[in-house]
């Protein structure tokens, strides 16, 4: 039973920077295969396809992010606090590297 508790703390720790590289993998997809496929001449309402793509992946990894905070902050001790921090640095990370792809030029 104490190796099942700690692969649970192993996932939580793990837990934020594998969200923030699911997103940046599935953003680097859509930015290839939207560049492809010609999305930034598409418009979505006010933005570009591509774009609209890209910010839906942020927000769902950033969203993600906020959500396991939420449930790692019901548990207290000094046990969470290496997987809380995983999850900000995660909740940066994926701010960090996928907000250029909503002002810079898609596809060159």
């Amino acid at each position: 039973m104490n190796g099942d508790r700690g692969l649970r703390w192993l996932g939580w720790l793990i837990a934020g920077p594998t969200v923030w590289a699911l997103a940046f993998a599935a953003a680097y997809g859509l930015h290839g295969l939207g560049c492809e496929l010609g999305w930034p001449s598409r418009m979505l309402g006010p933005v570009s396809l591509q774009r609209a793509a890209i910010a839906l992946v942020g927000l769902a990894g950033v969203l993600t992010c906020l959500a396991l905070l939420a449930g790692l902050r019901s548990r207290p001790g000094a046990g969470a606090q290496l997987p809380r921090l995983g999850l900000w640095i995660g909740l940066i990370a994926t701010l960090f590297t996928l907000a250029p792809a909503l002002v810079a030029t898609t596809c060159g």
